[in-house]
């Protein structure tokens, strides 16, 4: 909420604050949860359920209305985007295949909120973005893996702290407002290619032994 204020109000630096404050909590609450059995303690709370509602608000509906009131998607390129993003997320948070047997993500995972705010950092041209937004909504409902840096055990040494080095540098790009010249801004495209290709090079490099 305290997010949507923010970008409610045009303060996209504050609002990039909130969500990355939100992806931290996202990281360690499942942990948190299965660390204190929650579903001994209140098995009536679905807390995958209610992960997918706050995801789904904090990965996708905030970030696609900042992306569309920001100017960077202009004019029709906006509402495609806004359309895209909202429908083919609820597709697929609503698919039960999204999860693969190592807890993988099966297609983009719809992390809206990572790919905006890497946008509003590096400012490309509004076609590179809206082919970026297109590309991954399509990835979304392909074969493609793409790992989670806390429960994807494999490679988990260095995706956890790829997945904390890009909120560090989340934090650092939205505290300095976005400046071009902050060096957040590389260490943004260092991990975000990391974390968007992981999943990929594992499923082209198998595991020793079962090749």
């Amino acid at each position: 909420m305290l997010a949507m204020l923010a970008a409610a109000d045009a303060k996209w630096s504050l609002m990039f604050l909130w969500l990355v404050v939100a992806l931290v909590v996202d990281g360690i609450d499942g942990p948190l949860a299965r660390r204190f059995h929650v579903k001994k303690y209140a098995p009536q709370i679905d807390g995958v359920l209610l992960d997918l509602i706050i995801d789904y608000l904090t990965y996708v509906f905030i970030p696609a209305f900042a992306l569309f009131k920001s100017g960077l998607l202009p004019g029709w390129t906006g509402w495609i985007a806004i359309i895209v993003i909202t429908f083919a997320s609820a597709i697929y948070f609503a698919d039960t295949r999204m999860k693969t047997q190592d807890n993988s993500f099966s297609g983009f995972p719809g992390c809206w909120n990572m790919m905006v705010l890497v946008m509003f950092a590096l400012k490309p041209g509004f076609w590179i973005i809206l082919a970026l937004v297109v590309a991954l909504a399509v990835a979304m409902f392909l074969p493609l893996k793409f790992i989670h840096p806390v429960r994807t055990d494999r490679w988990r040494a260095i995706s956890l702290p790829m997945a904390i080095a890009w909120a560090f540098f989340a934090g650092w790009a939205a505290w300095v407002d976005f400046h071009p010249e902050s060096w957040a801004h590389w260490g943004l495209v260092v991990t975000s290619v990391y974390l968007l290709f992981a999943g990929i090079a594992q499923q082209i490099v198998p595991r020793k032994g079962t090749a």
